[in-house]
């Protein structure tokens, strides 16, 4: 019998490790199959079942998926090392008004009024555009992520204050799922062992007041038979 397993897709500058570690810790008789996809074909390779589950960024064509938000990511301009805008820790969009930006065919940003003025030359891949700018041929706007894959000496990036983020999401087959999907969402929502796999949403997390009446409780429970004083001793009457 072949043994069963599942398969992670995750789009480039997405680091699904930590969810790896877990799996394997939590279910080591089932592997997880972790398989690099491109950003625009990580949705279809859900819908198509070569798949089962994707680290995807937003906005994507979702239909036919489940989609669980993640995280969203800041957006960064990668220049050159030398660049007059490394002189600042943060930049802004106007900051970028005059500055040739290059847009490569894989772009990922959601952002309807990118500042700065295209490059006509389109690179094909975010690595190639990478080598245009260290070249001083133009700017990338990318998500940090990218911008730390992509890491070079001679390239420095600096996160831009008032761009739009970049969110990312977890994409799973709509509908009703099987166990082992059910157990990876878990891991990624944070779900402790022998929880409820059908689960649909994490527990929701208590209030500082509530935590401040359980230890109260706790307190009070702990403290019954035995005589206290000071402090203790307050909560009697």
């Amino acid at each position: 019998m072949i043994a069963r397993s599942l398969t992670l897709g995750y789009v480039p500058g997405a680091t699904p490790a930590k969810w790896a570690r877990n799996w394997a810790q939590r279910r080591p008789d089932v592997p997880l199959q972790l398989t690099l996809v491109a950003a625009a074909d990580a949705a279809d390779a859900v819908r198509a079942g070569v798949v089962d589950v994707a680290v995807l960024r937003l906005p994507a064509d979702t239909s036919g998926l489940a989609v669980i938000p993640l995280y969203e990511e800041a957006t960064v301009a990668v220049v050159p090392a030398d660049h007059l805008l490394t002189a600042a820790d943060e930049i802004t969009a106007t900051d970028l008004d005059d500055e040739p930006v290059l847009v490569p065919r894989d772009h990922v940003l959601d952002w309807a009024e990118q500042p700065g003025t295209p490059v006509e030359h389109r690179p094909e891949t975010t690595r190639d555009a990478m080598e245009l700018v260290a070249a001083g041929i133009g700017l990338l706007l990318v998500p940090q992520s990218l911008a730390r894959l992509h890491h070079r000496k001679d390239l420095a990036y600096r996160p831009i204050a008032d761009a739009p983020t970049c969110p990312v999401a977890l994409a799973v087959p709509d509908g009703e799922q099987s166990e082992l999907i059910e157990e990876f969402i878990g891991i990624v929502r944070g779900r402790k062992p022998g929880s409820s796999r059908g689960q649909s949403q994490p527990a929701p997390k208590r209030t500082a007041r509530e935590k401040t009446l359980a230890k109260q409780a706790a307190r009070a429970t702990a403290g019954k038979g035995v005589r206290k004083s000071g402090r203790a001793g307050r909560g009697r009457r």
